[in-house]
């Protein structure tokens, strides 16, 4: 049996819903590892859209457990809802679902403070979904956050709450102008929360090593994309957690030597939800037709994805930070009816040529992408089963992504339902 790390090697959004969903038909274990409810994993089963922020999609699979990481901060509200949303569906979480009792809680001053930041900030703002992911991994760091296992005694749980509000009411008061918080209200409302997941929570690293003992098959899964994690994306305009495999050990409990494969998802273009650098965007127009074909939404917020060409560049980086083995193209449908497509092969700045991606913040936004023309298939997609049955110039795309990014290619969606997959 095969532990799986599953990574988003762009700016997020890249299907990782549906390729987890796909996969855990044959696994007993789905863990998220990292992020908030800022990500948004969308499933489509005959027709249906299926979105769970906080949940791993493996849920909807009757056999396969679920476990959201110590690494993850968890929004009561949305979790609760998620909950009640899979259980008026039929799905049962019982038994199924397993909570760490070491993560962190998005508290209300965190969503506070994070919409509050974002307004101030106005023009230099990183654009947030302002959820509170950020501020609440500020807290975690500062040795100040509310773990689930603080709900467990009402007393540890009034102490921290008294100092942490404290402080953070001298903020909203005399930096964001806003209205104090009621410390008692914060208090009754999570242990209420404690109440309603108690029976789902446990020692998760506990739980998933002796998984890993007994020869299960497990699927870890990250939010976001490598080029949102914190030390090796477009920072500043990233997440505020690692995404990339390495965070998988960290924010499940394994050590580095359980991980056997690690699986890259990447859209057959690129995307990315807000703010920062992004060197192969579409113009206006042309943004919005790929918008409108691949339905480039935000599953969060609504907000419309900005939309570019191929990155080689990106991808190479992704390959490098996380140790891929394979990957897994999604989205390949969307580009069916162009005449041509281009990859960016290299970046070029001034008289250089940058083979890798720049940590410079400056360079990653002035750099000029090197691209060579692929002639497109023009023919639909959408029905294929097989490798086999794919146009010849699709094929030759995948093909050419593969020699730039130097990684096999083990699936391609062809559709936004489970069903429309190609093994390769």
């Amino acid at each position: 049996m095969a532990v799986t790390v599953i990574v988003g090697a762009q700016w997020g959004d890249e299907g990782k819903g549906k390729i987890v969903d796909l996969l855990s038909e044959n696994v007993d274990i789905v863990a998220r590892y990292q992020g908030g409810p800022n990500a948004g994993h969308t499933v489509v089963i005959d027709g249906e859209q299926i979105i769970l922020h906080q949940i791993p999609s493996g849920i909807l699979r009757p056999h396969t457990a679920c476990v959201i990481g110590n690494g993850v901060v968890i929004d009561p509200l949305v979790l609760v809802e998620e909950i009640g949303l899979l259980q008026n569906k039929g799905i049962s979480v019982t038994g199924r679902l397993f909570i760490s009792h070491r993560a962190h809680l998005i508290m209300p001053y965190h969503r506070i403070l994070d919409q509050s930041k974002e307004k101030v900030m106005g023009e230099t703002r990183i654009g947030t979904t302002g959820r509170g992911i950020g501020p609440a991994y500020v807290d975690k760091y500062d040795r100040s956050g509310i773990r689930i296992v603080d709900l467990l005694d009402r007393e540890t749980l009034r102490a921290k709450l008294v100092q942490n509000i404290g402080e953070k009411n001298q903020l909203l008061h005399h930096i964001y102008k806003s209205a104090e918080l009621d410390t008692e209200k914060i208090i009754n409302e999570y242990m209420e929360f404690d109440k309603l997941i108690d029976e789902y929570v446990t020692d998760t690293s506990v739980f998933i090593n002796n998984a890993i003992d007994a020869g299960k098959e497990i699927l870890l899964e990250g939010a976001q994309g490598t080029m949102l994690d914190v030390d090796f994306g477009t920072y500043p305009f990233v997440t505020s957690s690692n995404p990339i495999a390495g965070g998988a050990c960290v924010g499940i409990g394994i050590g580095p030597t359980k991980i056997d494969r690690v699986l890259g998802i990447v859209k057959a273009y690129t995307t990315r939800v807000g703010r920062g650098p992004f060197p192969t965007e579409f113009d206006p127009e042309f943004s919005d037709k790929i918008r409108s074909l691949g339905s480039e939404f935000g599953a969060t917020t609504g907000r419309p994805r900005r939309c570019g060409w191929f990155d080689a560049v990106i991808v190479r980086h992704a390959v490098q930070v996380n140790g891929l083995t394979s990957l897994a193209i999604t989205k390949l449908d969307v580009l069916d009816t162009l005449e041509e497509i281009k990859i960016c092969t290299a970046y070029r700045s001034g008289d250089r040529v940058l083979n890798h991606f720049p940590a410079e913040p400056w360079l990653q936004e002035s750099v000029q992408p090197v691209y060579e023309t692929h002639a497109g298939w023009q023919q639909s997609t959408a029905k294929v089963k097989s490798y086999s049955e794919l146009p010849e110039m699709a094929k030759k795309y995948l093909g050419r992504i593969s020699e730039l990014t130097g990684t096999k290619i083990d699936l391609v969606s062809v559709g936004s339902d489970r069903n429309e997959t190609v093994v390769c």
